[in-house]
């Protein structure tokens, strides 16, 4: 399975989905135009994963800003990632805010409530 980049730029955050080292990262700020078509990709690619995943998965999520479709979009993604740990698979998720940010923060909170997997809502 090829590994996934996406560059990051304004709008869209940078995104590296590896499964040769079972690295998966989303890093910057979400709100493109079209959430949606944005993370079509995304999802396609982590569904095909989902049917032969790596031992373990660890994700990390440091997104400055998302909006509210890109909010949806990541909770999609988060519940594939779900998926895949409740079928035997490690998966951890590292979901980071910066100090002041209690929006990001208290996302990452509710996400973690809504998962069965390890979930660890950091500062940083």
């Amino acid at each position: 399975m090829k590994r996934f980049y996406r560059a990051g730029s304004e709008e869209s955050p940078e995104i590296k989905l590896d499964k040769l080292n079972g690295e998966f990262s989303l890093i910057g700020h979400s709100y493109p135009e079209d959430a949606q078509r944005f993370y079509e990709p995304v999802l396609d690619w982590l569904t095909v994963y989902a049917s032969e995943p790596n031992p373990s998965t660890e994700v990390t999520v440091n997104l400055d800003y998302f909006n509210t479709t890109s909010q949806k979009m990541v909770v999609d993604i988060l519940l594939l990632l779900n998926k895949i740990f409740n079928a035997g698979h490690q998966v951890s998720v590292k979901w980071y805010y910066h100090e002041d940010d209690e929006a990001t923060q208290e996302a990452g909170e509710e996400f973690a409530e809504m998962l069965d997997l390890p979930f660890e809502v950091l500062e940083g």
